[in-house]
């Protein structure tokens, strides 16, 4: 375990009760000789919160702390490692290993290592009063995300730490469909993992608008110096409230949805969006209302249940919907080459 330092506050009467025992614990875990007078000096506090944070450490936390008179002098009668400053029960523990499974979805991400170290610490922390095998446990926990987004490694270095500094950016983005890239100069804003791909948020100086970009089509990216202020009123949150997945707008669509019985299950089962209701229809079937600002993404979806599903409002969801069905039979109907 790392040597851990302090800093004296300027203008603080005494340390946090959690700052103190770890002074303490750090001393005796090095064996110095140490008794009230000293801790009392060392921490600027009275000797009697001394005594309450030695006793907490000894009867709440299970340290083996004990005075020797001989020497006039507290010590641990074994050597200890880690501070228990986590206390988990077996099911939490559990819980905790199966969310480290779930972020390999950051793998290959600044973010991986970091989650990596604060696992190691909080399992460094933990009481060593659980007994169970992890592995065992966890090989009846699996997690597959079908279309992972790609992600270019130093783009996405790049880009993080402009939205941390808050600095302007310029890169080359490709929009779908599009045969080449255009230069973009935005000022970033946040960074979102939504539909298993890796999304920048940030307003587009050119546009002068907020835009949505797809990290697989950036390049080229070049941090700048320029520093802006992001404005007060920007929450990821609120951006994303208008949106069944990624892209929101401004529009305000009352969409309604009705499928078939024999997929109505399926669409109970998840949560969609935060404005959605559900209306159970005589034989099985489902009626479903979202609130939306766009329809791109909510057109996409529908087209995925096929004939289970048949949007009712608003009209123009439901035209884009006919079309796209008349497209798709054109397709099929002729025999493939």
């Amino acid at each position: 375990m790392p040597e851990i330092f302090f800093v004296k506050p300027r203008a603080q009467l005494s340390r946090p009760p959690l700052e103190r025992m770890l002074r303490i614990h750090d001393v005796l875990r090095r064996g110095t000789l140490v008794n009230c007078a000293r801790l009392v000096k060392t921490l600027e506090v009275c000797r009697k919160t001394v005594v309450r944070d030695i006793a907490f450490m000894r009867d709440r936390l299970d340290l083996p702390i004990d005075y020797d008179a001989r020497i006039r002098a507290y010590r641990y009668t074994h050597p200890v490692n880690a501070f228990p400053t986590v206390q988990v029960t077996e099911g939490e523990l559990m819980a905790l290993l199966v969310a480290r499974r779930a972020l390999e979805q950051y793998r290959g991400t600044p973010f991986h290592r970091q989650l990596e170290i604060a696992f190691e610490k909080l399992a460094g922390g933990l009481r060593d009063k659980i007994s169970f095998s992890p592995a065992d446990e966890l090989r009846a926990v699996s997690f597959k995300n079908a279309g992972l987004g790609k992600a270019d490694l130093t783009a996405f270095n790049a880009l993080s730490g402009a939205v941390l500094r808050l600095r302007e950016v310029e890169f080359d983005y490709r929009k779908p469909g599009a045969n080449r890239s255009q230069r973009r100069r935005v000022r970033p804003y946040h960074l979102a993992h939504r539909e298993n791909l890796w999304y920048l948020v940030g307003h587009d100086l050119e546009r002068d608008a907020l835009r949505t970009y797809a990290l697989p089509r950036i390049g080229g990216v070049r941090v700048g110096d320029t520093v802006f202020v992001k404005p007060a009123d920007f929450s990821p949150e609120k951006f994303f409230a208008t949106a069944l997945g990624v892209l929101g707008g401004d529009g305000d669509f009352a969409v309604v949805i009705r499928f078939k019985a024999g997929v109505a299950d399926l669409v109970r089962e998840r949560e969609w969006h935060e404005s959605q209701e559900m209306r159970d229809l005589p034989g099985g079937g489902l009626e479903l209302r979202l609130r939306l600002g766009a329809l791109a993404e909510i057109e996409r979806w529908v087209l995925g249940w096929g004939a289970s599903a048949e949007v009712l409002k608003p009209a123009v969801l439901r035209e884009k919907i006919r079309a796209a069905a008349g497209a798709l039979a054109a397709v099929y109907a002729s025999p493939a080459d």
